[in-house]
């Protein structure tokens, strides 16, 4: 009949279910997160331990610290969905995200300035100013992702995961858990065949020291560092958490979830060089985040919600951003040429990790934390009449 609507075939989204203000595991894991990355820093990138041992921990941990990435590249999407705030726009999004990196990142790269300065070593003025405004990891050149602060190439992939976000959510949001799930397992074939195609596709010098020596530094930037191929992990942990806010995902226990995210890193340690490094561990790392949303928000058992490891999670920021200086000239001048002894070595090896713990609680004490309470949303104007109530940072954003 003309002027009839047309039914529509399509399963509309499914209403949210009520959410738990806090994800206290997920905070947990951010510090083992980040502790797998300081364990490649230290046994693979620099040797603090030398002999049979050392080279056993550089065999053990020669994936942790792309492991640790693609885990905090997951988190991120999935924690900025679930606290997500109704009808929240782009700039108050943006202005919480940025307040919450850009301190951080400031004062260490200025500590990375003064350290290499006292080190006599050189600065390029690119590579000072695409780390200083976050682009350093859209640059495929050798000489300037990993300068200065080194791991801060991930914030700039960050930065622009961040951007996105408002503008990627309502999309998720409108679609059914049929679709999610069909973009999901496209998304997870991506982080396959990025590899592949960059292997074939993508040209350049090889670089000798690296893999086999036939990779150049243009392929294993176009998987590792490149911010819209990592956008693939952050919006995998988006989908997850709308899959589960929408009770589309079935519950995945913590122990399954964790021999699955085990299996994924002994697996991703054995395959060539280029998947090992790109975002295929998002594929086991997505249920065990999914198994600590699900059991916080059950209020189940978790071993990753302890009073101690929920702090150093809330640490784990500061933590990530100090840790590489510390590693890098702590073994340039204590441990490179010298002749240590076993118990030497493992003694500085924890006077690494205790220091850069000591550091990372002093930048969130005196900066991170009350940079985000400050500045985290606008001051109000003093209105007419009583003051409206102020909605303050949720625990689980001030965490992610």
């Amino acid at each position: 009949m003309p002027g009839s609507p047309v039914p529509s075939t399509a399963t509309p989204p499914a209403p949210d279910r009520p959410r738990a203000a806090r994800l206290p595991s997920l905070t947990g894991m951010r510090f083992l997160a980040a502790l797998l990355v300081f364990a490649f820093h230290t046994t693979f990138q620099t040797r603090f331990i030398g002999g049979d041992l050392g080279g056993a921990l550089s065999d053990c941990f020669a994936n942790a610290g792309f492991y640790g990435v693609t885990f905090f590249f997951v988190l991120s999407g999935f924690v900025l969905t679930w606290s997500a705030r109704p009808a929240e726009g782009a700039p108050r999004v943006w202005r919480r995200r940025l307040v919450k990196i850009f301190p951080n990142h400031l004062v260490t790269l200025a500590a990375a300035a003064f350290l290499m300065a006292a080190a006599s070593e050189v600065f390029t003025t690119k590579g000072v100013l695409a780390n200083l405004f976050l682009v350093q990891a859209w640059i495929p050149e050798i000489q300037v992702p990993n300068t200065m602060n080194a791991v801060s190439w991930s914030l700039s992939c960050e930065l622009f995961f961040y951007l996105a976000f408002p503008f990627l959510l309502p999309v998720l949001e409108r679609l059914s858990a049929r679709r999610l799930w069909t973009l999901a397992g496209v998304l997870a074939a991506l982080t396959v065949l990025v590899p592949a195609v960059s292997s074939w596709m993508v040209a350049g010098t090889p670089l000798p020291f690296i893999a086999d020596g036939s990779l150049s530094f243009e392929q294993i930037w176009s998987v590792y560092f490149f911010p819209p191929v990592r956008a693939i992990e952050f919006v995998l942990g988006m989908i997850a958490a709308r899959l589960v806010l929408t009770g589309a995902l079935p519950r995945i226990g913590l122990l399954p979830a964790a021999v699955i995210a085990v299996g994924g890193y002994v697996l991703n340690s054995s395959v060539p060089y280029l998947y090992g490094v790109a975002g295929t561990g998002a594929l086991w790392l997505t249920p065990l985040v999914v198994a600590a949303a699900q059991a916080d928000a059950r209020e189940t058992a978790s071993p990753f919600r302890g009073r101690v490891l929920v702090r150093l999670g809330e640490l784990s920021f500061a933590f990530y951003m100090v840790h590489g200086l510390v590693v890098t000239y702590g073994h340039k001048w204590l441990v490179a040429d010298e002749n240590l002894s076993g118990a030497a070595a493992a003694a500085l090896l924890l006077a690494a990790l205790l220091t850069a713990l000591a550091l990372a609680l002093a930048l969130y004490s005196w900066v991170e934390a009350p940079a985000v309470r400050r500045f985290s949303a606008p001051r109000a104007k003093k209105p007419a009449g009583p003051a409206p109530a102020v909605v303050p940072l949720t625990a689980l954003e001030a965490g992610e």
